[in-house]
């Protein structure tokens, strides 16, 4: 099924992060309207917008293809898909978009992956919701060691488990929730593609870390942490990451 979801244009940015959190892989942003594969009417919020259903080809198993394409993330990194061709002069990571736990193609990954490639310092990484590990994979392709990795979701857990065997690194995952459970110390750079209100929850914990990179903000959306400056600021597609350092 393919259902098309009309937005009002002053819905549009609260739209289009409830759907990114509801079908991560699965919707595609039309301008004035979203797309949302695989899905049926019945599953989206009924808190936005208004919406029509209509049946898509019966070949949309092959079809879905289309819409998963590699990101180029700096000069030395390549995300994507498995059946797209990799830049020559890139390092690949692959990651299979048939999991529902993004591809790394979303313009929060790859603004986190861009700020996650310049830091120049390795070292222990840990990746906060690591949905399907992509962060996590990254941070072990540049160099950074040992790297740990948490969700909590057993599917996300598993996910990123089977796309760090696909990609032959060394990556510690495990459930868990990043806002209140025990994390493991003395890690100075922490990764948190969350968005706004988990992320205000993240930093009443006493633990944190030297350095953060933080996304899944839309680009209007206010995000400070006590004691941290901004060094750098990046946005895309109306989102935005930030790096933060004490």
């Amino acid at each position: 099924m393919k259902v098309h979801v009309v937005v009002p244009s002053v819905e549009r940015e609260q739209a289009l992060a409830v759907l990114l959190q509801c079908f991560p892989h699965g919707f595609e942003d039309l301008g004035d309207e979203f797309a949302v594969y695989g899905a049926s009417d019945g599953e989206l919020p009924r808190e936005i917008g208004s919406w029509t259903s209509s049946e898509i080809a019966d070949d949309w198993g092959e079809r879905w293809r289309e819409f998963h394409h590699g990101r180029e993330i700096g000069e030395r990194l390549w995300i994507g898909p498995p059946w797209e061709r990799v830049p020559s002069e890139r390092t690949a990571i692959v990651i299979d978009p048939g999991q529902a736990f993004g591809t790394g193609a979303h313009a929060t990954t790859v603004l986190c992956a861009e700020l996650l490639v310049e830091i120049e310092q390795l070292g222990p990484v840990l990746d906060l919701g690591c949905g399907s590990g992509v962060l996590a994979i990254c941070a072990a392709v540049l160099g950074h060691a040992p790297v740990f990795a948490c969700d909590s979701d057993p599917l996300a857990v598993a996910a990123t488990r089977e796309n760090a065997q696909r990609n032959r690194v060394e990556v510690e995952v495990w459930e868990a929730d990043a806002l209140y459970d025990e994390l493991p110390r003395s890690i100075p750079l922490w990764l948190a593609n969350l968005e706004l209100r988990p992320l205000e929850e993240l930093a009443w914990r006493p633990d944190l870390p030297a350095r953060l990179i933080v996304s899944g903000l839309l680009e209007r959306e206010a995000f400070a942490l006590d004691g941290y400056r901004v060094a750098e600021r990046r946005t895309l597609e109306g989102w935005q990451a930030l790096l933060l350092e004490r």
